[in-house]
């Protein structure tokens, strides 16, 4: 298959998570919806390309005629090292897909963010944990997120106060990254919404 922009991996996810929860493939109003789009040609747009590239089935001339591909990605994308300047969904940083529902977690993960290091472990995140995403730019203080700083993602509780910024590990070993909006660029990638633990047993 063919790789897949990030919109259109959101479009693929979020259609799958309609399914999985209803049974029946969305229309297109309800993916303009739950997506938060207002523009339902772009939809179309969307659905036409991931048809192209085999991930889903049109199916003329029904409302809900949507069918995932058999070849469609299974599961979440599964993140590693985030690629330089790459939006956050690009192929280039996508190493795998894991098989786990998005709704287990609320609110439902879009992406699963391999962690490294151990920067947030007094919130029992921990190095090589996999930390469910929800993808949304509106956070709140106290929240942990994803953000991205240059080229640089990082996990840490949120903190804003005006135009400054404090990203706050949970490690006392750790500073804070402070940012002052004026100067420098953020972008927030997303809320931590669960963590899968994939090491069971570790040493202190």
């Amino acid at each position: 298959m063919s790789d897949l922009t990030p919109k259109q991996l959101e479009v693929l996810a979020f259609i799958r998570r309609f399914m999985e929860s209803g049974g029946l493939p969305p229309t297109r109003g309800e993916i303009a919806e739950g997506l938060r789009l207002k523009n339902r040609q772009g939809i179309d747009q969307h659905l036409r390309a991931l048809a192209a590239k085999g991930a889903i089935e049109l199916i003329p001339g029904i409302s809900r005629g949507i069918r995932l591909s058999q070849t469609a990605p299974a599961g979440l994308p599964l993140l590693g090292r985030i690629a330089a300047g790459a939006p956050i969904l690009a192929s280039s940083n996508i190493e795998d897909y894991v098989n786990v529902d998005p709704a287990l977690f609320r609110p439902a993960a879009d992406f699963l963010l391999r962690v490294r290091g151990d920067s947030m472990k007094d919130a029992d995140i921990l190095d090589r944990d996999l930390l469910a995403v929800h993808r949304t730019k509106q956070v709140r203080n106290g929240q942990i997120v994803v953000a991205r700083l240059g080229d640089e993602a990082t996990v840490k509780y949120y903190r804003r106060q005006g135009q400054l910024v404090r990203l706050e590990p949970a490690n006392p070993e750790y500073a804070p990254i402070e940012i002052d909006l004026r100067e420098q660029e953020l972008a927030i990638e997303g809320l931590a919404t669960g963590v899968i633990r994939t090491v069971l047993s570790r040493r202190s």
